[in-house]
């Protein structure tokens, strides 16, 4: 898969669930849940135990059914390990210019991390494909991205921190491109009991809720 077409997935599906998890057999029934509620791609934090190895599992099980990712990579080398685990984007919680440039010298997508608008722009002008607006409920959520977008319309931004179901289509209607969502989207309480239909409910209603915020724009 090219890049373009892993950015274009990522914009279609519009959510980026950010898996953390506790036990490694939890990880396939994770992103199965994910997929029947019809979400298409998945970040795995490279600090979670055994990611790489998540990573390469889901990549191989799934193939171009789930765009996989890497999540709070800080260096190339880190980078190289996640491409060579079967990474397709890259995610970080800061700007690295060398990251941003190994990632687009390699075909795949880059999403650094950003919060002023000179860090965003600096991003932006370095290569990213995405902008990950982080964290970006300390600064007032959907309306921090409207304030951003005002005068940075053309640059892809993904909010990170505070995402839920309830304020996802006011992130949409602000102007992203897609959420990245974390707590409001795995619960560890039902994994631990293997219960994952909350997951596959949970998902279904942010992909609602992102194609129904879409829909009423286009209106």
């Amino acid at each position: 898969m090219d890049k373009k077409t892993i950015a274009q997935r990522i914009v279609s599906c519009g959510l980026i669930p950010i898996v953390r998890f506790d036990c490694f057999d939890d990880v396939v029934p994770i992103v199965t849940a994910l997929l029947a509620g019809g979400v298409t791609t998945v970040e795995f934090p490279i600090t979670s135990l055994s990611a790489l190895t998540a990573i390469e599992t889901i990549a191989d099980t799934f193939g171009d059914t789930m765009v996989v990712g890497a999540g709070t990579v800080l260096d190339c080398d880190t980078a190289k390990s996640c491409f060579s685990a079967g990474a397709q984007f890259i995610v970080s919680p800061v700007v690295n210019e060398s990251v941003i440039r190994l990632c687009s010298s390699n075909n795949k997508v880059s999403c650094p991390g950003a919060l002023t608008p000179t860090e965003v722009v600096s991003a932006w002008d370095i290569g990213a494909d995405f902008v990950k607006i982080f964290p970006c409920s300390s600064v007032g959520g959907a309306s921090y991205i409207r304030t951003l977008k005002t005068p940075l319309p053309h640059i892809n931004m993904i909010p990170v921190g505070g995402v839920s179901i309830g304020n996802a289509a006011d992130f949409i209607n602000a102007g992203s491109c897609a959420l990245g969502a974390a707590g409001g989207l795995i619960d560890k309480a039902e994994i631990a009991a293997s219960n994952y239909d909350g997951i596959t409910g949970r998902a279904a209603a942010f992909i609602a809720a992102i194609s129904n915020a879409r829909n009423n724009h286009r209106e």
